[in-house]
């Protein structure tokens, strides 16, 4: 059994609990996540399973929010589970303002990420110093947004605005919050948070632990199912390898070259230009059998470097 299983994460579940859940419930060890979700987050959590695990580092890093930040209040979480550092009523808050301030969130940005965080620094994670009550000096790194949009106002003394953020891997929503109501000088902090989008993995198609559960038990009262390498007979499926990698550029092998870069070999190819650039490529056959990740290494020929195609990761052999 290998595929990705698309995971739509209950509130309250941590992405390792996920993890736990569906090994007991598919019976193999052999399951990681991608993109970790915080326990009080919902949303798409990106499974592997079998050897797709070892595809997890080539899925895309692209992600999307659903976000609901309130205004007024500051916590040492920058959401509603850590300690209320400020709060304040500000019912003169507009949507107006808040849209006035979004464009400075988007593009590449600086960012500090949260104190409470899986962040390590010095081998240890943040939100465990953070615990101990050692002060860190957190550094900020570059993350990138791609889109904030304004779903939903709610003006009052405690005002909320719930917005959609499209962002590269890395980028803390948490922190966009904090400084979302820096800028506006009101203070403000993330109260719910949904993952619409992971790894090319959408909300729409994903399913609960609840249908997993009973597709499950449904293959275990019907003797007649049948597992697949790849999926689950009947029900949710497990998406091929082939497709969660499709955004890679994809490089068909005839069938001796084939056997040759499963054996670990490296070749010369002829390919576009736009190939050579590309660090990691999707292997497949002529009769469109996926086989792996490829790369290019440099090579002595005849006393110069020249890149050959080789091996970076043999999932299948021919």
């Amino acid at each position: 059994m290998t595929g990705f299983l698309n995971l739509n994460k209950p509130l309250g579940w941590t992405s390792h609990d996920c993890v736990a859940k569906v090994r007991g419930l598919l019976k193999t060890k052999k399951v990681g996540h991608g993109g970790t979700l915080d326990p009080k987050a919902t949303g798409v959590l990106p499974l592997a399973v079998g050897r797709a695990t070892r595809l997890l580092q080539y899925l895309p890093d692209d992600k999307a929010y659903r976000a609901t930040v309130r205004f007024g209040i500051t916590t040492t979480t920058d959401d509603l589970e850590g300690e209320v550092m400020s709060q304040t009523e500000v019912p003169e808050l507009s949507l107006a303002q808040i849209e006035a301030v979004l464009p400075q969130f988007i593009g590449k940005i600086e960012q500090i990420p949260p104190q409470y965080s899986a962040i390590q620094m010095g081998g240890k994670r943040l939100y465990d110093l953070a615990r101990a009550g050692v002060a860190v000096d957190v550094p900020s790194r570059e993350v990138e947004v791609s889109r904030i949009e304004v779903l939903h106002w709610q003006p009052g003394d405690a005002p909320e605005v719930t917005l959609a953020i499209a962002c590269g891997g890395g980028t803390y929503i948490r922190a966009i919050a904090r400084d979302l109501g820096a800028v506006l000088g009101c203070g403000a902090t993330l109260v719910q948070l949904e993952r619409t989008e992971s790894s090319g993995f959408h909300l729409r198609d994903s399913c609960t632990l609840e249908e997993l559960i009973e597709q499950v038990e449904r293959q275990q009262e019907d003797s007649s199912g049948t597992r697949l390498d790849g999926g689950l007979a009947g029900g949710v499926a497990l998406t091929p390898p082939e497709v969660a990698i499709a955004h890679l550029p994809r490089v068909v092998l005839p069938e001796d070259l084939a056997q040759r870069w499963c054996m670990g070999q490296r070749f010369e190819l002829e390919l576009e230009a736009a190939y050579l650039q590309a660090e990691s490529l999707a292997v497949f056959t002529e009769d469109h059998r996926f086989l792996g990740i490829g790369t290019w290494k440099p090579s002595r020929t005849q006393g110069e470097l020249t890149p050959q195609f080789a091996p970076k990761l043999v999932l299948y052999q021919v």
